[in-house]
Parts: C-alpha cells; sequence; structure tokens
C-alpha cells in the first residue's frame, strides 16, 4: 500500500470536534484505492455547503463555523484534503501533484452527488475548489473565496509565500499546530494545535504537507501554470455569486481579493469584506463572522 492511515484513535476527544468521519474510496493514481474522510452536519435535503480547508490543516478548521451553518438549516460537507486529517496520505510525496490533487477532489465530489452547492474555499481549498467551479460550474451556486488563489504564474507570488515555501522545506519538526498559530492573529488554544497534529503522528505522514508548497504555480513555466490559466478562462465567464472574505493580516494572499473581484463576473456588486484583525487562517480568528456572512450570501439570515 502507497497511502498511509493515520489511526483513528488518534482523533478521539478532540477539542471542540464531536463530529465523526463518513468515507468515500476510488482509485487514485499512482496510488491505487484511497479512502477521503468528510464530515456533514445540518439537515439531509438542506442548501449545501461545501467547505474545503488548505494546508497544512484539515477540516477542524472550520469548526467555528459549522454549528452555525448547520443551525440555520444548511447541510454542511467538509472534506479532509488527500494527505489531510483522516482522509489517506501519501508515503511517497513526490508522487503528489497539483492535479493529482485536483483528479482525486473530482472523483470525490461526482461519488457525493451534489448540487446548487455553496463553496467556501481557503488557502489549498481555492487552488483546488476553483478548479473544481470550473470544471463543474453547473454544479455551484455560488462561490467563497478567502485568503486564497489560482495562480496561472503570470502574477509574482508575495514574499510573504517565498519565505513559506522556504519554511516548510527547512522546518524540522514540521508542527502544523505552530504553523497554524503562527499564522493568525489571535492565536489558537493548546487543544486545537494538538488537533492539527493529530493526524501526522510520524514524519511518513507529512508527505502532503511538505510537499503542496511546491507545488503552487509562481511562473508561467511551472507544472499545473496552463492547466490554472485555462480555469481561469471559464471563471472569467463565471457570472453567479462570487464573494471575497480576506483577512487584514494576511500578506501571503492579501493581493489576490482584488484580482478575483475584477476578473469574474459574478464578483460585481456583492458585498466583499476585509475581516480585521484576522490572519491567513481566518477560521481560527474569525469563524462566527465568516458563518454569518456565508449565512448572509446565501440568504439564510444575518445581514452583510
Amino acid at each position: 500500500m502507497s497511502v498511509y492511515r493515520t489511526a483513528d484513535v488518534r482523533f478521539l476527544h478532540l477539542e471542540d470536534w464531536p463530529y465523526l468521519p463518513e468515507f468515500t474510496e476510488f482509485r487514485l493514481p499512482p496510488f491505487g484505492l484511497v479512502r477521503t474522510a468528510h464530515y456533514a452536519t445540518g439537515p439531509v435535503g438542506g442548501p449545501v455547503v461545501l467547505l474545503l480547508h488548505g494546508e497544512p490543516t484539515w477540516a477542524y478548521l472550520y469548526r467555528k463555523m459549522m454549528p452555525a451553518l448547520a443551525a440555520a438549516g444548511a447541510r454542511v460537507i467538509a472534506p479532509d484534503l488527500f494527505g489531510f486529517g483522516q482522509s489517506d496520505k501519501p508515503l511517497y510525496a513526490d508522487q503528489i501533484g497539483y492535479e493529482v490533487l485536483v483528479s482525486w477532489l473530482a472523483q470525490w465530489f461526482d461519488a457525493q452527488e451534489l448540487t446548487d452547492v455553496t463553496l467556501f474555499c481557503q488557502d489549498w481549498g481555492g487552488l483546488l475548489g476553483l478548479r473544481l467551479v470550473a470544471a463543474r460550474s453547473d454544479k455551484f451556486a455560488r462561490v467563497i473565496a478567502s485568503n486564497t488563489l489560482l495562480p496561472d504564474g503570470r502574477i509574482p507570488p508575495t514574499e510573504a509565500f517565498l519565505r513559506w515555501r522556504r519554511f516548510s522545506q527547512q522546518v524540522d519538526p514540521f508542527d502544523c499546530g505552530g504553523i497554524v498559530q503562527q499564522a493568525t492573529a489571535r492565536g489558537i488554544s493548546a487543544g486545537a494545535r494538538a488537533a492539527y497534529n493529530a493526524p501526522f503522528p510520524d514524519p511518513r505522514s507529512l508527505g502532503a504537507p511538505r510537499r503542496l508548497p511546491l507545488l503552487v504555480p509562481i511562473s508561467p513555466d511551472d507544472a499545473s501554470a496552463l492547466t490554472n490559466l485555462l480555469a481561469w478562462d471559464t471563471l472569467a465567464r463565471f457570472d453567479r455569486p462570487f464573494l471575497t472574505l480576506f483577512g487584514d493580516s494576511d500578506p501571503m494572499t492579501a493581493p489576490y481579493a482584488k484580482i478575483f473581484q475584477q476578473r469574474i463576473p459574478g464578483a460585481a456588486g456583492q458585498p466583499h469584506a476585509i475581516i480585521r484583525n484576522a490572519g491567513h487562517f481566518i477560521q481560527e480568528d474569525a469563524g462566527p463572522e465568516l458563518a454569518r456572512l456565508t449565512l448572509a450570501f446565501m440568504g439564510l439570515g444575518g445581514d452583510a
């Protein structure tokens, strides 16, 4: 088997995390049969909100948003990306690529048979989720992009990202909880920090967190720059509602809010917001506020 599967016991009694995983299995070249975890809450039949996390987090990142969304009547679905959380993880990091992850997400999404989806995506959740929107535009009712980007190599990366990229390859040990702590404005609890480390009990499980920073296209010659550019061609015609909610304390992604607003037709006239005192992991700093704004955007209550 070319994947690592974290023991279930690692996910027992985590702080503020009552959700049990549901699993979907399918074949993902070159790994063979892989298992993907997701967590669902809220009424079956309610409007679907798909929450996509990034790196090096897992669906736990959305624990401050999920209860409010579900209480308002939404069907909330939050998967763990391949390589994270309770999903299987690559044993050989060099086998994981951007297009492999895009294929993984498309297969998982198709298996769920979701329609009229509201997508909330952050960090790599956007790098993958926006590719999914481009490929399955008819399945999405609206999109919220938060502290994310869809890089095609035409816009130079921020210096903050380049620092993170270097750091991700040099740091040892790779402390996912500590990384989340450093990239928030308000900090996280010791329990939350432990929860972010729970999926990664030994170095064999850390292939994806180590690898993903290297997969972000930073020049037109990089792998996936062209496929992202093609996705932008589709997004440039996406006229369903598109909202940006970015933190005011995230130098890594700050320039991209305006890019989305300028290039995606559905972003015109939307109540875009900059969330105050919120870092890169904006869900940690402002989860309840993000939930309120998401519900308002969906017409399920709250105010923008």
